[in-house]
């Protein structure tokens, strides 16, 4: 119980400086402390959680190492634009990868046929929708980036309208507290990488850095929120079984 208040209150400390960091201009340290972020996240969340769910430990194992390598490449010399940044390709291909396990968490948890039975005309309208914004959004930036790392956003934004649409539906066919963290973190993460896409390649306003870390703090605050509301649930269904 104290490693946890300590953990948290860490987290908390940790995350103050990191938005101060973002708002003052100094992404170098603030990358630094945001991989502290996610590994104080993962030693919290096998300290809380001795049982809890093997994928979400995978997703924010992978999700860290993707900030790892995003922090080491700060620490590396610019890649020109007629080269290809590894680095650059091996996180994203990261970050994608973990996006998709909480996918895959989130789909294993309902009845696929139920939910496409029930849900049919709503999935076809948003993925009708999902093309439509994330053609958009990649395209705007284009003519900022060599075609491979177009091509790699292009898939990391649709792997993230594909989590936010999974976790609309899953808000829809469930209607409880976790299913809603779920949706929560996954709108706060859309427009965290929206507002984050805005800054790099539009307009270079602090306000904007600000507000998309904000985001990034508040998704994984929900997500795992998800997390423990899954442990409880899971807790409370042996204690049904055993008292039936």
């Amino acid at each position: 119980m104290i490693a946890q208040k300590i953990l948290i209150a860490l987290l908390g400390i940790f995350a103050l400086v990191f938005l101060g960091f973002q708002a003052f201009g100094l992404e170098f340290e603030a990358a630094g402390v945001r991989v502290l972020l996610l590994l104080l996240l993962i030693g919290l969340y096998c300290n809380r959680s001795s049982k809890g769910s093997f994928l979400y430990l995978v997703f924010l194992v992978f999700f860290s190492i993707a900030e790892i390598l995003n922090f080491v490449n700060w620490l590396s010399a610019p890649v020109p634009i007629d080269k290809i940044d590894y680095l650059y390709i091996i996180g994203n291909s990261l970050y994608i990868l973990s996006y998709l396990i909480l996918i895959i968490q989130t789909l294993l948890s309902f009845n696929l046929v139920e939910v496409f039975r029930k849900y049919i005309f709503h999935i076809l309208v948003l993925i009708l929708l999902d093309i439509l914004s994330v053609v958009v959004v990649t395209n705007t930036i284009m003519d900022v980036m060599p075609h491979y790392a177009y091509y790699l956003e292009f898939i990391y934004n649709a792997v993230i309208m594909i989590l936010l649409n999974v976790a609309l539906i899953n808000y829809l066919h469930k209607d409880d507290k976790r299913s809603f963290t779920l949706l929560v973190g996954s709108i706060f993460i859309f427009f965290s990488q929206v507002i984050q896409t805005a800054y790099f390649y539009i307009s270079e306003i602090s306000f904007l850095n600000v507000i998309s870390s904000l985001f990034f703090v508040c998704a994984f605050v929900s997500f795992y929120l998800h997390s423990i509301l899954a442990n409880r649930e899971r807790k409370d269904s042996i204690l049904s079984d055993l008292m039936a």
